[in-house]
C-alpha cells in the first residue's frame, strides 16, 4: 500500500496525541534539515498558546533514548532556573522544553519500535548554516559561552555519555590503527602521506587530555555540536538559545570551542577539493573568542583559556582521522558522492590542521589580548 501525504499527518498526528499538550494539534509538515532526527512542526488550534516541534529520535545513533532525555530535561531544567534566578522573561523562548506524554515519560515509542519526542516551538528565530560576518560569530560565542556558563555549576557525572569516545582522540586514533591494521579496502598505499601526518602529531594532540589526566583542568557539561547553525537569533540577529542537546555530555571546554572554530574559521568547504582556497579567517576567529570569553570568563580557569587554541588545533586533526579511518574501512560510515570522497575530506582537514599551525601564535594572542578585556 503506498502511503499518501494525508495518511502520513494522520499517523504523526495521532503520535502527538500521545503528549500533554496544550489545545489541539491541527496540522504538521516537515521542519528544519537537520540530518540525524526527522522533525515536524505542530500546529495547534489554540491562538495564545504554543506550537510544537515533533522529532523522531535518531535510536541508531543514541542508542539509549532514556538517558539521552535524562540529559536534556537535566540541562534544560537547570538553564530556566538560572534565567529565572538572572531575571530573564520568556524563558521558553531562551532554552528548549521537552513536554512529556500524557503518562509522564519524554518520549514515546510506537509499535514500530520508533522513538518520538516533542518541544514546545521557539517561534520568530533564524539560524544561518555558514557565518558570514564579525557580527554574527560574536553572537555564536556569546551563546555557547553563556550556555556553559549556565551549566558550569552542574554535575558533569549526573549527565550520560550517550556517545561513548565521542571526542575522545586517543579512541579515534584507536580506531584510525585498527582501520590501517585491517587495511580492509586496500586503500594503505594512498594514504601513507596522511598516515605519517597524523602520527607526527599524536603526542601534540593529546595535550587536552594530558592537562585533564594532571587535573590541570576540569571536567564540565558541553554541548559537542557547536555548529553555528544550533544557535537560533532572533530578529536583529542576536543570539537566544542554543539547541540541538542531543550531544550534551561531560567534556572539556576547548572541545566546544575548537569544534565552533573549526566551522567558522575556514573559508573553504569542508571537502574543498582545491587546497590552496582553505585559508583562515581570523577577525571572525577574534569575533568569536571575545564573544565567547564574554559570557565564558566567569567560570573558566587561567589553564582553561589556555587550552583553547589546543582544541582549535584538535578538532580538525580530529575529523581528519575520521575521515581517513572511514575511507580506509570502505566508506561505511560517511555518505560519499564519489570513490575518494573521504579522501579528499581527508586532505582538506589536514590543510586546515596545517594552516591553523602557521598562525597557531597569532591565535593564542588573539585569545589571550580577549581574556584580559574580562580578566583585568
Amino acid at each position: 500500500m503506498i502511503e499518501t501525504p494525508n495518511s502520513k499527518a494522520t499517523e504523526l498526528l495521532s503520535i502527538v496525541d500521545f503528549f500533554a499538550i496544550k489545545g489541539k494539534a491541527v496540522d504538521i509538515a516537515p521542519f528544519g534539515s537537520g540530518h540525524i532526527n526527522d522533525t515536524y512542526k505542530v500546529r495547534t488550534e489554540s491562538k495564545g498558546g504554543p506550537n510544537y516541534m515533533l522529532q523522531r529520535i535518531n535510536n541508531h545513533v543514541f542508542k539509549n533514548v532514556e538517558h539521552l532525555m535524562h540529559n536534556i530535561e537535566l540541562v534544560c531544567n537547570h538553564i530556566k532556573k538560572k534565567l529565572i534566578v538572572s531575571g530573564e522573561t520568556n524563558i521558553q523562548e531562551k532554552t528548549l522544553t521537552p513536554i512529556p506524554t500524557k503518562e509522564g515519560k519524554l518520549f514515546f515509542n510506537d509499535a514500530k519500535n520508533n522513538y518520538w519526542r516533542i518541544f514546545i516551538l521557539i517561534e520568530n528565530t533564524k539560524t544561518y548554516d555558514i557565518v558570514e560576518t564579525a557580527q554574527q560569530a560574536g553572537e555564536g560565542g556569546r551563546a555557547f559561552g553563556k550556555f556553559q556558563a549556565m551549566l558550569a555549576d552542574l554535575n558533569p557525572h549526573d549527565v550520560y555519555e550517550v556517545i561513548p569516545n565521542f571526542l575522545n582522540i586517543a579512541s579515534r586514533l584507536r580506531d584510525f590503527k585498527d582501520a590501517a591494521n585491517k587495511n580492509a579496502a586496500k586503500r594503505m598505499a594512498e594514504v601513507v602521506h596522511e598516515i605519517d601526518f597524523i602520527q607526527h602529531r599524536e603526542n601534540k594532540m593529546n595535550t587536552i587530555l594530558n592537562m585533564a589526566s594532571k587535573s590541570q583542568i576540569p571536567l564540565r557539561i558541553t554541548h559537542n555540536d557547536t555548529k553555528f547553525n544550533n544557535v537560533l537569533l532572533n530578529k536583529e540577529d542576536r543570539a537566544q538559545c542554543v539547541v540541538d542537546l542531543d550531544t550534551v555530555m561531560p567534556g572539556y571546554v576547548a572541545y566546544d570551542f575548537g569544534d565552533a572554530i573549526r566551522t567558522i574559521i575556514n573559508s573553504a568547504a569542508e571537502d574543498e577539493a582545491d587546497l590552496d582556497k582553505i585559508k583562515l579567517n581570523i577577525p571572525l576567529f577574534e569575533a568569536y573568542t571575545v564573544g565567547y570569553l564574554e559570557t565564558a570568563h566567569q567560570f573558566l580557569y587561567p589553564m582553561e583559556i589556555n587550552s583553547l587554541v589546543d582544541g582549535v588545533l584538535l578538532l580538525p586533526y580530529m575529523q581528519m582521522i575520521r575521515f581517513l579511518t572511514d575511507y580506509l574501512n570502505g566508506d561505511t560510515y560517511y555518505k560519499v558522492s564519489h570513490p575518494t570522497h573521504n579522501l579528499q575530506r581527508t586532505k582538506a582537514q589536514m590543510r586546515l590542521v596545517i594552516e591553523i599551525e602557521k598562525h597557531e601564535q597569532l591565535l593564542r594572542d588573539i585569545v589571550k589580548k580577549a581574556a584580559n578585556l574580562y580578566l583585568s
